[in-house]
């Protein structure tokens, strides 16, 4: 779509009232030129209602690169918990808190911090966590008591939230025929970041000592804050009328009242399930019979994974020329087609393994990215309490595929949980045939507004019927927001 078509569905989907109140309160708004009251924001970077800054695929990229090493944080402790032990001289039981302990304080810091990108400037949010969690990754690299390790990695999971501010920004500053496009950026170093973190500790920690990995966390993250306060855009502070324990109770009240929210995260829920599912119990299949894969072999089918992380993109410039909801199904049955391959011949010919991992990784994927956003285009206003509740969904998701899968794997075989994961994909397509592709934001069920499956013509529709003084309902799936006001 021509950013002239993106003008007009702008023009008619604001007042002119509106827009000349707008115009006139930035006119006398005066808007920071310092980053918590003392540094000087670059600028080129200060925030113009007048000339809106451009989101470029640069800037994009960038988001991503934070998002890769940041939520990297999370994962390099997974693969040095043997290390871990010697150098404490603790126990191998000792240790294993420490990824549970990782892991809670990132759902604490979803809960907590992350719904603050719709209260305060996200700049200065995004800057603050970023030397926050470096700092506190200076005390995991010199630190010999493993109490203090253990302290220091849950307040590390707090911190490291900023993907979860960068991707609701990404949405604010993107233009809407670019949306999905990028956030699949940002979600695409998202996935990379959890998969390449668990690598270059494992690598690095058996080539040298466990701390070496820390200290290169020291140096990528020191990057990410760089190029933050050179790259990163500031934006207006969001809901300025609103307290913080105010956006809490809203970010809970969007997940009980909101039908597309909780649609999404009944779904989502289960999706990460079988994906999680898949990945945790693939290790147990492929170091059994009949492959009998070493580690070494096994770890390489990440980069099965990897490639569909890179794929992401792709399948994002897709999605943005569709409803999102068309999308959304198209993956979510190409997650069924590729779990029935892994449920007929996983356990029988590595082909369909491969097959498997390649589709359920892509398709996973382009499944978030437009599912994401779908419910971020609610309201431009709560974007971040609403991808909160999306990460959330996600997190519950996991828990649950890891300790269901590995159950069943262990007592059933890797037929039984293909099979409960199989039926789970098939759950996921049921729940998303109650709502249609325009069916109205408070509707539960029902397939009113058609079933247009094309972006393009939707936005044109919009146009039509404003023109014609007909007042345009607001549409999450179909429609543009008005832009936002601050």
């Amino acid at each position: 779509m021509s950013p002239s078509s993106t003008e007009k569905i702008r023009a008619h989907c604001e007042s002119p009232e509106a827009t000349a109140e707008t115009i006139a309160a930035s006119a006398e708004e005066i808007w920071p030129t310092k980053d918590f009251g003392l540094i000087p924001i670059p600028k080129r970077l200060q925030y113009d209602p007048i000339k809106p800054f451009h989101f470029g695929i640069l800037l994009n990229v960038s988001f991503g690169f934070a998002s890769t090493f940041i939520v990297a944080n999370l994962y390099y402790c997974q693969p040095l918990l043997i290390e871990f032990s010697q150098s404490f001289d603790v126990t191998y039981e000792e240790v294993s808190r420490i990824p549970t302990l990782v892991q809670a304080g990132y759902l604490v810091g979803l809960i907590l911090i992350s719904p603050l990108g719709d209260l305060v400037r996200r700049r200065q949010l995004v800057l603050l966590l970023v030397t926050v969690s470096t700092a506190l990754t200076i005390g995991l690299a010199v630190t010999k008591n493993l109490r203090v390790f253990e302290t220091l990695s849950f307040l590390i999971g707090v911190a490291t939230v900023t993907p979860q501010i960068l991707m609701p920004l990404a949405a604010d500053l993107a233009p809407p025929e670019r949306r999905a496009s990028a956030l699949s950026v940002v979600l695409s170093g998202l996935m990379l970041g959890i998969l390449i973190a668990r690598v270059l500790a494992g690598v690095i920690g058996n080539f040298t000592t466990w701390r070496v990995v820390y200290y290169m966390s020291i140096g990528v993250q020191s990057l990410v804050l760089i190029g933050a306060y050179l790259m990163l855009p500031d934006y207006p502070s969001k809901n300025r009328d609103l307290t913080y324990f105010q956006i809490l109770f809203s970010m809970a009240k969007y997940a009980v009242t909101e039908p597309l929210v909780i649609q999404v995260a009944i779904i989502n829920i289960a999706s990460s399930a079988c994906f999680t599912s898949f990945w945790v119990t693939l290790t147990f299949l492929l170091g059994g019979p009949p492959y009998y894969y070493s580690t070494l072999i096994i770890g390489l089918f990440g980069l099965v994974g990897m490639l569909g992380v890179f794929l992401g993109p792709f399948a994002g410039r897709l999605i943005d020329k569709l409803v999102p909801w068309y999308a959304t199904l198209v993956a979510t049955s190409l997650l069924l087609v590729s779990q029935a391959v892994q449920t007929a011949a996983g356990g029988i010919n590595v082909a369909a393994v491969v097959i498997a991992c390649f589709g359920l990784d892509i398709a996973r994927q382009a499944q978030q990215v437009s599912m994401t956003t779908r419910v971020l285009s609610i309201s431009s206003g709560a974007r971040a309490r609403l991808n909160a509740i999306l990460i959330l969904s996600l997190f519950i998701g996991q828990v649950m595929g890891t300790s269901v899968g590995t159950q069943v794997f262990v007592q059933h075989g890797w037929r039984a949980c293909s099979l409960l994961m199989l039926a789970l994909q098939a759950f996921q397509i049921i729940v998303l045939l109650l709502r249609g592709p325009h069916c109205p934001r408070k509707r539960w069920f029902g397939y009113e507004g058609g079933l247009e499956a094309r972006q393009r013509v939707v936005l044109e529709g919009v146009i039509s019927r404003s023109s014609e003084g007909e007042k345009v309902e607001h549409d999450p799936e179909a429609q543009m927001e008005t832009p936002n006001a601050t």
